[in-house]
């Protein structure tokens, strides 16, 4: 546009001061306040070629464009794009001015693909429009164009996490490949019953959990598995002594059944 813009500005207009000052302005072919916001059929592009297309860079861009009718008679906008589509979300947001009704913002999403096996993106969209028609004197005829000039704000949402949509289209992100790398190490992990006997703690496969390392077995672990009296060796595991703590195995403490006790 050949627009310098000044030192230290910012462009952050409410939706009151957008439909007022500058999409009202633009439909009754008056200056805006800042000639910032270029003409352009946004339709023609996919988003992220966009923000070459506009003298802003903080993360939103706006665009005055006309919208198309998608049937020669109908009512209904034709939001496709080269390579998918805007589709509408949530409802429309009514935007007023002193108590007066000025305008409508409606939010949309872009999909890439065609419908309806588009896969969403992170792409936002919202589109200002005039509430009264006497600023679209296009409409009174059989013109493509729905509305001569609506205004857009188009910006990239950040987000850490895709939807099932996502994963629907083929598209795995860091955060979906790291917990499908935690799930399979806690596959492999070995899983242990959260109570059980004295019985089952000697029978257990202990080789996943010191690999290489681990002691010989189990067994090892115990003082006099075979009692001066003749008990059986879970009788006599009752005084079990591992690094000169009783009635501890692997730091945790053993609850002996006490028909076992002596």
């Amino acid at each position: 546009m050949g627009y310098e813009l000044p030192p230290g500005f910012r462009f952050h207009p409410t939706d009151e001061e957008l439909i007022v000052y500058y999409l009202r302005n633009q439909a009754m072919s008056q200056p805006c306040p800042a000639p910032i916001i270029p003409q352009l059929n946004i339709y023609k592009f996919d988003p992220w070629e966009l923000p070459g297309k506009s003298e802003l860079s903080e993360g939103e861009w706006y665009f005055f464009t006309p919208r198309d009718r998608k049937y020669p008679n109908g009512m209904r906008p034709n939001r496709a794009t080269t390579s998918g589509y805007w589709k509408a979300t949530g409802t429309d947001k009514a935007i007023y001015s002193r108590s007066r009704y000025v305008g409508v913002k409606k939010a949309l999403v872009f999909y890439q693909g065609r419908p309806p096996k588009g896969c969403k993106t992170d792409w936002i969209m919202h589109e200002y429009r005039l509430h009264n028609d006497t600023h679209s004197p296009f409409k009174a005829n059989k013109s493509m164009i729905l509305d001569e000039w609506v205004l857009c704000r188009i910006y990239q949402k950040r987000q850490t996490r895709r939807n099932t949509e996502d994963v629907g289209c083929g598209i795995e992100t860091p955060v979906q490949e790291e917990s499908a790398m935690e799930n399979e190490d806690y596959e492999k992990a070995p899983m242990f019953p959260r109570s059980c006997s004295l019985a089952h703690l000697l029978e257990a496969d202990y080789s996943q959990l010191f690999g290489d390392s681990a002691l010989g077995s189990i067994d090892d672990l115990f003082v006099g598995c075979s009692g001066d009296d003749g008990g059986t060796p879970i009788e006599d595991a009752a005084t079990i002594k591992i690094a000169g703590n009783h009635n501890v195995l692997f730091g945790n403490q053993i609850l002996v059944d006490p028909i076992f006790q002596h």
